[in-house]
């Protein structure tokens, strides 16, 4: 498979090890975000049963955790609580952009990420995912009403994730000013932009077919619960 058919695991087994969980914890057969950063988890590119098992002691019995990957499908024994399909899109082609203007947002902007992202619903987004790179927003007296940042790592590609902005703040072209900022800060590491958006999304996939963004594969995220003995 190609990395990024499995993004997560090889994320997980790589650049973000640290803010992982894996099992067994010598030579993984699952993994997933600490729990505070991420709600994803993973196996490798040709799970069997025995990775499955690894997952459910990550999760523990009745847990959940979300898959996300080119080739979903529930496991023996797991249980499917929803599924998210979508298109993975490369940014090959985007024109980066620099920082001005922008805000660099830091743990002490957490609350107000939060709130933001409750009022607009463009993924998970938990407490600590900020851990996991550069994010950049836009307040407007005062009050963050725009942002996007980084997510997964993986064979060169950075993902930008987190794209939000407030209702009364849409129109004005601050997503595309906070992702392509995201972009230039991506480039300037030596890394290429990719990033997923959800099936039915159209105002979001026309503003990133916009800016560039060339759709490269489907992708599906599967909500799985895992058996009860």
């Amino acid at each position: 498979m190609d990395p990024l058919d499995n993004a997560v695991w090889h994320t997980l087994l790589g650049d973000l090890s640290h803010l992982a969980e894996h099992a067994p914890a010598d030579a993984p057969l699952a993994t997933r975000f600490d729990p505070a950063v991420s709600v994803f988890g993973a196996v490798g590119d040709e799970p069997d049963d025995e990775s499955w098992r690894a997952m459910a002691d990550l999760v523990g019995p009745g847990g959940t955790t979300v898959v996300f990957r080119s080739d979903p499908v529930e496991p023996r024994g797991w249980s499917t609580v929803a599924r998210l399909d979508g298109w993975q899109m490369l940014g090959d082609e985007v024109d980066g952009d620099g920082l001005d203007g922008l805000v660099r947002l830091t743990p002490a902007d957490v609350p107000d990420m939060l709130a933001l992202i409750a009022r607009t619903e463009p993924g998970p987004f938990e407490a600590r995912t900020i851990e996991t790179g550069l994010y950049l927003g836009v307040r407007h007296e005062g009050r963050l009403v725009a942002m996007a940042g980084q997510r997964l790592r993986c064979a060169g590609w950075v993902e930008i994730s987190a794209v939000c902005t407030d209702l009364d703040h849409r129109g004005q072209g601050l997503a595309r000013r906070v992702v392509a900022a995201v972009v230039g800060a991506i480039r300037d590491e030596g890394a290429r932009p990719f990033l997923q958006v959800a099936v039915g999304n159209d105002p979001a996939l026309a503003l990133y077919e916009s800016m560039g963004f060339e759709t490269s594969r489907p992708v599906s995220g599967l909500v799985l619960e895992a058996p009860v003995p």
